[in-house]
């Protein structure tokens, strides 16, 4: 199921299934609120947004799936946007209504830790879900335009388009400075092994999706192509965490169906250059005769594109020559 796409005057709906948005500063708020706001959409807040507790920093479980219940369910809202992400949606999986949300098809968009959303609600009513910006992106003062410009493809045109690479990204606590910003020229994504592929996308976070494994709540891999980014602060331990967490999904038994792999950029603090990609994905036989790139524009670095889970994806790769198109 494709949600409708969105329209000037739509409302669009916030809230937290991970942390809460106290955790966001104020200014942040109103320059995201303006963004929506200057796009022609009505933004409203679930009730439980602010609510966190002194653990975990989040609502209560049952507080999080109302609020996403909610939301599916008021007829006036027609887009759902997640506050922020962190460390324990998976919390909420169980409790969900997936028989409301099918009922009730509408946007669904966040990234990181809202991948567990994602992908379970994906995968238990066949709703297409977004990873994309969350509500707190948009707060982002400098450097958010090739971000909106993907943004406003996905969700306002019908048409497939084409991703192509920013001119320039960054990975620092833009939160902390926004007027202190520090931009690195983009390379842009490059080719690890060629091929051609087409076929829905699954994935996220590498680290929340590995979480999926075994539960009623993973999405179908076979002939997918998967979507992945990965983020972590150790670069001693960095290309291993993401050899061993992309090992796990290879050992899925359909993964021998898989398509294609798209991988998002990391931070430069775990050093992943294009040499340590290359080695580690060449050194897989399991995916020697797939189409697989690397530093992509989505994950934890900005800017970043917005993808369709659950829609389509078509890649032709042939050495320096990447093309890679989205629908959804």
């Amino acid at each position: 199921m494709i949600p409708e796409k969105l329209k000037v005057g739509d409302e669009v709906r916030i809230i937290a299934p991970s942390r809460s948005m106290n955790i966001i500063g104020k200014e942040t708020i109103e320059v995201a609120t303006n963004r929506f706001e200057k796009m022609g959409l009505k933004v409203t807040y679930g009730k439980y947004v602010n609510e966190a507790d002194e653990y975990y920093g989040t609502a209560s479980i049952e507080h999080r799936v109302e609020d996403l219940t909610n939301a599916f369910l008021d007829k006036n809202v027609k887009a759902i946007f997640t506050i922020i992400g962190g460390f324990n949606s998976n919390q909420i999986l169980k409790f969900i209504d997936y028989d409301i949300i099918k009922q009730n098809p509408k946007i669904l968009c966040g990234y990181s830790d809202i991948t567990a959303v994602l992908d379970s609600i994906y995968a238990k009513t066949g709703l297409v879900t977004y990873y994309g910006p969350h509500f707190s992106t948009f707060g982002e003062i400098k450097g958010f335009e090739y971000t909106q410009d993907y943004f406003s493809k996905m969700f306002f045109q019908k048409n497939e388009f084409e991703i192509k690479s920013s001119n320039e990204w960054s990975s620092d606590s833009w939160f902390l400075e926004q007027e202190k910003r520090n931009f690195i020229k983009n390379d842009g994504m490059f080719a690890i092994n060629n091929g051609t592929a087409d076929g829905e996308i699954v994935g996220g976070n590498l680290s929340t999706f590995d979480l999926l494994k075994g539960t009623e709540f993973m999405p179908d891999i076979k002939n997918k192509i998967l979507f992945l980014e990965y983020v972590g602060e150790d670069k001693k331990e960095g290309l291993l965490t993401i050899d061993r967490l992309l090992q796990g999904i290879i050992h899925l038994p359909d993964f021998k169906y898989v398509k294609g792999l798209v991988l998002g950029r990391v931070i430069p603090e775990l050093e992943m250059t294009c040499d340590k990609w290359k080695k580690m994905i060449k050194e897989k036989s399991e995916l020697k005769n797939i189409p697989v790139i690397a530093d992509c524009d989505f994950g934890h670095t900005t800017p970043m594109f917005t993808f369709p889970i659950g829609g389509f994806a078509r890649l032709e790769v042939k050495d320096d020559n990447i093309k890679l198109s989205i629908k959804g």
